[in-house]
C-alpha cells in the first residue's frame, strides 16, 4: 500500500485530563498503528506535548488548518490544533467542565470532517460522562452524541476484540429502563446493523447469536416474557430477511459458544451483559500499572465509520505514563480495515 492511498482518519484526543493524550501519542508511535492509515489528530498541541514528555518521547505532528492541508504532508502525523485544553488550567486526573467542553469540541469537529468526506472515518479517545454533563453537553456518551451529530435514527454499540464481537440492544440507560427498551423492532434493528457491520469487516455471511434478556433466556416464560414476545419474533423476522441469526440463547453460556467459534457475533440485550463478557476477555489487571486494555468500540448505524478505545479516562493513572495503548492501536487498525469494506 502506498502512502497516498492510505485512508485519512481523524483521531480525537479525548478528555484532556485523562489518559487520552497519552494513548494517542503512544499508539501513533507504533508502526502497526500507522501502517494502514494516515492520522489527523484533533486535539490540543499543549496537552499532547505534555503527554509526550511524560512518556519520554517526541510527538512530531505537523500542525495543519484543515484535512485537505494534511494531504500535503503524506507520511506525517498531522494535528488539527483546537487550542482549547491548556494543561495549566485543566489539571490531570480531575473532572472538569473545561475538559468536558474540549472533548466535545474534538468529537464535533471530527464528525464534521467525516460527514463532509474529508476524512475516511474517526477514532476516538475516551471521554468522561460527568465532565460532559458539567459542560452542559446533553449526551451521556460518544454513541448518543455522534448519533445526534450525524442525524442517525438507529445506532448501536458493538465491542470487538479479535474474533469476539458483541453488539448491544440497549446501552447507557438504567437497567430498569433497559428492560422496557427490548422490543421486537429494536432487536431486529440491532441484528440488521450487526449483520451489515460484520459484512463490512469481511464476513460475507455472518452467524449471529441473539442472547436472551432473562435468566436461562426466560425458561419458556417462567422468568420473564420478553424472549417470547419480543426477541424470538425479531430473530424470526431477521431469518426471513436472509440473516443467519439464532436465539434467544441463555446469556450465561452464549459467550462461551461464541469464543469457541460457533458464532461471529452476539447481540446482547443490555450494556453489562455484553461489556462484562468482552472486558473479562480483553482486560488484564496489572498491579500498580493499571489495566492492559484490549478491544474496540464501534458505533453501528452511523453514516460514517467510528471506532474507539474500549476503556475510560482512567483519571487514577493519568499523567503516570503507564496507560496501555493497545486498544487505541486496535481501534485505528479496525477503522482502516472498515474503510476498505466501505470502498468495496
Amino acid at each position: 500500500m502506498t502512502a497516498d492511498s492510505r485512508p485519512l482518519l481523524a483521531i480525537t484526543m479525548g478528555d484532556p485530563a485523562g489518559v487520552g493524550p497519552e494513548v494517542v501519542v503512544s499508539a501513533l508511535a507504533r508502526r502497526r498503528a500507522r501502517a494502514g492509515s494516515r492520522a489527523l489528530v484533533v486535539g490540543d498541541s499543549r496537552a499532547l506535548r505534555q503527554a509526550a514528555e511524560l512518556l519520554g518521547r517526541g510527538f512530531p505532528a505537523r500542525v495543519v488548518r484543515s484535512a485537505s492541508e494534511a494531504d500535503q504532508h503524506l507520511g506525517r502525523i498531522c494535528l488539527l490544533d483546537l487550542e482549547n485544553a491548556d494543561p495549566l488550567t485543566i489539571p490531570l486526573g480531575q473532572v472538569s467542565a473545561a475538559a468536558g467542553a474540549a472533548a466535545a469540541d474534538y468529537i464535533t469537529r471530527a464528525a464534521e470532517l467525516a460527514r463532509a468526506g474529508e476524512v475516511a472515518g474517526i477514532v476516538t479517545a475516551p471521554i468522561n460522562k460527568e465532565a460532559l454533563r458539567l459542560a452542559g453537553v446533553p449526551y451521556p456518551g460518544h454513541t448518543e452524541m455522534l448519533a445526534a451529530l450525524c442525524e442517525a435514527r438507529e445506532v448501536a454499540m458493538m465491542l470487538v476484540d479479535g474474533d469476539m464481537r458483541v453488539s448491544h440492544v440497549t446501552a447507557h440507560v438504567a437497567l430498569r429502563e433497559a428492560c422496557g427498551l427490548v422490543t421486537r423492532c429494536r432487536v431486529l434493528s440491532v441484528i440488521r446493523l450487526t449483520n451489515a457491520a460484520l459484512q463490512r469487516m469481511g464476513l460475507p455471511r455472518p452467524r449471529i447469536a441473539v442472547a436472551g434478556l432473562n435468566p436461562h433466556a426466560g425458561e419458556s416464560g417462567l422468568f420473564g416474557d420478553e424472549e417470547e414476545n419480543e426477541i424470538t419474533p425479531a430473530v424470526s423476522d431477521a431469518a426471513k430477511e436472509g440473516i443467519e441469526a439464532i436465539g434467544p440463547l441463555p446469556p450465561d453460556t452464549v459467550f462461551a459458544r461464541h469464543r469457541a467459534g460457533e458464532f461471529d457475533a452476539v447481540v446482547a440485550m443490555t450494556h453489562d451483559h455484553g461489556h462484562i463478557a468482552l472486558k473479562t476477555v480483553g482486560f488484564l489487571a496489572r498491579s500498580g500499572r493499571g489495566l492492559r486494555t484490549s478491544g474496540v468500540n464501534v458505533t453501528l448505524g452511523l453514516p460514517i465509520i467510528r471506532t474507539s478505545v474500549d476503556h475510560g479516562t482512567a483519571f487514577d493513572i493519568a499523567g503516570k505514563g503507564v496507560a496501555d495503548p493497545t486498544s487505541m492501536v486496535q481501534a485505528i487498525q479496525l477503522a482502516a480495515q472498515m474503510t476498505q469494506g466501505q470502498r468495496g
